[in-house]
């Protein structure tokens, strides 16, 4: 499947707006400078750039688990800078996140880690599988037969390999049942099988729910592969914003070799 296969996201509404964010971490790190940029509902947004670029920290925006310094971002049409308690908790709630470390309990059957994702919408502590109520539970099958892991959900989440394991992260994210996807270098530490696989499936499916994902990478043939668009990041500005369709990967490679600078590079060059 190629990039060009895909619908074209450009219809969709305004999902994620960063406007002039800038992010400072004492003493003097500037982690963002003055980031602007939109994605639109079904758009899959690569994040490319050096570790240490900004783009953990751009993610983290988006949810609110760090706050900008200054400029505003706005996620489904909130202001995520002005939510506090209760509302920033249903923000987050709209929000998967995917992390490279995949994040699973490994002495709990690969079910139940995925179960975890509905405990947004539950009230109340839940212990053990037969805690959760049984609706979750079919969910929660379905989205591991969906992942292609319904043979797994009871072995213990660490007796997966780091490919099963990061397709039960993205299924316990999809049972959180979210409008955004967030993805913090999902694939970066499996091998090249496993992180194509993990990325098919993602790209998969946004298409089939019209999820928007913004997923951060540094394997830039798997960026320009599976992303509709790729935003370059360096030293914490965007000097690359273009769609992925047409990028050669001479322009693509310009995010790590040429100097940061305030004008930013698109498809034409």
């Amino acid at each position: 499947m190629t990039v060009s296969q895909f619908p074209d996201p450009k219809s969709g509404a305004v999902t994620i707006r960063f406007s002039d964010v800038s992010k400072h971490f004492p003493p003097d790190v500037v982690a963002l400078n003055d980031v602007s940029f939109d994605v639109r509902a079904g758009e899959v947004v690569v994040l490319l750039g050096h570790s240490g670029s900004g783009k953990s920290t751009l993610l983290r925006q988006v949810d609110g688990l760090q706050r900008a310094s200054s400029g505003t971002v706005s996620v489904l049409g909130a202001d995520v800078g002005s939510m506090r308690g209760a509302r920033a908790r249903a923000l987050r709630r709209r929000v998967g996140f995917v992390f490279q470390q995949f994040e699973l309990v490994g002495g709990l059957t690969v079910l139940e880690n995925v179960c975890t994702g509905a405990l947004g919408r539950l009230r109340g502590p839940r212990l053990g599988l037969l805690s959760y109520p049984r609706s979750v539970r079919r969910e929660a099958l379905g989205q591991l037969e969906r992942v292609g892991l319904a043979a797994q959900a009871f072995q213990r989440a660490d007796t997966l390999s780091g490919g099963q394991q990061q397709r039960a992260a993205v299924a316990r994210a999809l049972v959180q049942r979210p409008e955004i996807l967030l993805a913090d270098e999902p694939v970066a530490s499996l091998d090249p099988e496993s992180a194509a696989q993990v990325m098919r499936l993602i790209r998969e499916i946004s298409v089939e729910q019209g999820l928007t994902v913004l997923c951060s990478l540094h394997q830039l043939d798997l960026a320009l592969s599976w992303g509709d668009r790729i935003i370059g990041l360096r030293s914490g500005e965007v000097v690359l914003d273009a769609p992925s369709v047409g990028l050669s990967r001479e322009s693509a490679m310009e995010v790590y070799t040429q100097p940061a600078m305030r004008s930013v590079l698109t498809a034409a060059g």
